[in-house]
């Protein structure tokens, strides 16, 4: 893929577009196609916003990158000395939200103006390795920090605040399910937890696989959790209303499941490091489909989308995919 600039950039992206037709069974076709962003960004998390750009984390950059898909222009947001960005999500109030790992803090980037706004952390709490955040439906922001912390910035507050997780080190990926519960996985330690939005106490909930490396999690329609065993290979799935795991291990010989994302059908989607690979999965016939990247080394740390697409971020190639369904 070679990188494409100026302004034959939307038509070279239309000419480089890759029609994958799915196997019998699957619904439609899956068109591809790769955006290049500027070397040495690194993209970490993505994020589509409302008028059809996307953000992702420049986490190698100190900024936060805003991809038109249109034309293939990208513009770069500065978020300041240190930074280091990980995790991105579209606010209630249409802004990009950043769990900014250099910094501490979770940073708010405005959607017509990109002014950066800080919320650090109390100063109590040392380096938290901040990841991964999702909004209930109140407002509040709740995060999660590798170095064992979850956290909340309440809606209209200036500051956070932060607790330690059980089981220390490994809180990473989190949601929101249709009900308002919020749930967060983590990847040391190895289990579900369900955060109480009154007291942040926190259950943990063990998922049957030991040491499965539970690293991603996203929530269906219905309230199941999805989930990406790392250690084991698995895709996994908890049922909240009947409190009962599955689990399928991903196709290849030495899978290494990273992000997980379910669209509006309810289909699931997960990238698969062992594999370069970004799979389909769909839960009513428990196959999986795959769509290989044509680049080694892609590692695509996370995907999310909106209706019929998928994205995700190649942090190791600095390019963005996207997965347009029909």
């Amino acid at each position: 893929m070679h990188r494409i600039r100026g302004p034959l950039a939307a038509a070279l992206f239309v000419l480089a577009l890759a029609v994958v037709l799915s196997p019998r069974g699957w619904a439609g076709a899956v068109h591809v196609t790769y955006f290049d962003v500027p070397q040495g960004s690194g993209p970490h998390d993505v994020a589509p916003a409302p008028d059809g750009s996307v953000w992702f984390t420049a986490q190698r950059a100190s900024a936060l990158g805003l991809l038109d898909p249109s034309s293939g222009k990208v513009q770069m947001v500065p978020l300041g000395s240190g930074s280091a960005p990980h995790g991105v999500i579209i606010g209630p109030d249409g802004a990009a939200w950043v769990t900014d790992g250099g910094q501490n803090a979770i940073v708010r980037v405005d959607p017509k103006t990109h002014a950066v706004t800080r919320f650090p952390l109390p100063e109590t709490r040392d380096y938290a390795n901040l990841n991964t955040a999702s909004f209930d439906r109140q407002g509040t922001l709740w995060f999660t920090g590798q170095n064992g912390i979850i956290g909340r910035l309440a809606s209209g507050s200036e500051r956070s605040e932060a607790w330690r997780a059980p089981k220390g080190i490994g809180p990473y990926g989190i949601t929101t399910t249709p009900s308002g519960a919020v749930f967060f996985v983590s990847l040391a330690g190895s289990y579900l937890g369900r955060i109480d939005l009154d007291t942040h106490a926190v259950t943990v909930i063990e998922p049957p696989t030991p040491g499965a490396g539970t690293r991603r999690v996203w929530t269906d329609s219905k309230g199941t959790l999805w989930m990406t065993e790392w250690y084991a290979g698995n895709l996994a799935a908890y049922d909240t209303a009947k409190q009962s795991w599955q689990a399928w291990r991903l196709p290849g010989s030495h899978p290494m499941p990273y992000a997980v994302y379910v669209d509006e059908r309810d289909m699931v989607w997960v990238s698969d490091f062992g594999e370069q690979a970004i799979l389909r999965f769909d839960p009513a016939t428990q196959r999986f489909e795959s769509f290989k990247i044509p680049r080694r080394n892609a590692d695509v740390r996370q995907l999310n989308g909106r209706k019929g697409e998928v994205w995700g971020g190649e942090s190791g190639t600095d390019h963005l995919i996207r997965l347009a369904f029909e």
